[in-house]
């Protein structure tokens, strides 16, 4: 090979890992809000067609990078007030601690843990957090589809900077409006997980899927969250995503 097609080679190969970049990160900035709220109803439907509803509060503050969020069950009374609090690095893995009422005291959530389902659900600790576009490396795969929408396919391999269960991440990124679409999650012995994210709603500027679908590939369960009276950069306060607020019943 002439040193010129070389150069051509690897000329496309880095504009190809930009391109991909750039489509990731324009993907978070159309979806900048000073904070988020919403009212979640999840339905875990397990390998044997099993149905258990729950439901949870959701708050965020800040946005990709140094946010802080807030999950707390509200139903059905045996997990009610069990909450789980998210401190995002836009450098890092995030810090997570659990509230559980019945013991009375909070828990940090170990790093090697984070690949474990949260409470009854098919989201891990680790899908709760938000994942910082420079956290990963990426590549272009080319075009695809997710249910007629027109998407870039796009790999995502974490830095070494960022714990993480799957070695990568493949994205489906719409065309239309830069939403992610679908998220598929690899371990080492294969795909581990799937996310599907439908019903695109424009909310308050913000283009937004108002219903997520987990498939946990393991155990064949899966869960669908709907959000419910979501609403965007609402005033909240940085005392709402302390330790002292996560204990809160």
């Amino acid at each position: 090979m002439s040193k010129h097609l070389v150069g051509i080679f690897f000329a496309g190969a880095v504009l190809h890992a930009q391109d991909a970049r750039q489509i990731v990160q324009e993907s978070q900035n159309r979806n900048q809000s000073k904070s988020q709220r919403y009212e979640g109803t999840l339905e875990v439907v397990n390998a044997k067609s099993h149905i258990a509803t729950k439901q949870w509060e959701y708050m965020r503050l800040g946005s990709y990078g140094n946010s802080k969020a807030m999950l707390r069950f509200t139903e059905p009374p045996e997990v009610k007030g069990v909450a789980l609090l998210i401190h995002n690095h836009p450098d890092r893995s995030s810090d997570q601690w659990m509230w559980r009422p019945q013991i009375g005291r909070d828990q940090r959530v170990a790093l090697q843990d984070r690949s474990a389902r949260f409470f009854g659900t098919d989201f891990s600790f680790e899908d709760l957090e938000e994942r910082d576009v420079d956290q990963f490396d990426y590549k272009l795969l080319g075009d695809d589809s997710i249910e007629g929408a027109a998407c870039w396919k796009i790999d995502s391999r974490p830095k070494q900077s960022k714990t993480s269960q799957y070695v990568n991440l493949l994205l489906w990124v719409r065309k239309d409006n830069h939403l992610v679409a679908q998220v598929e999650g690899y371990n080492k012995t294969g795909l581990a997980r799937r996310i599907n994210y439908r019903d695109i709603q424009n909310v308050q500027g913000h283009w937004t899927a108002r219903r997520l679908e987990v498939l946990d590939t393991k155990t064949n369960s899966r869960t669908i969250l709907k959000l419910e009276k979501l609403e965007y950069d609402v005033k909240m306060s940085e005392n709402d995503f302390t330790l002292q607020a996560l204990r809160r019943l």
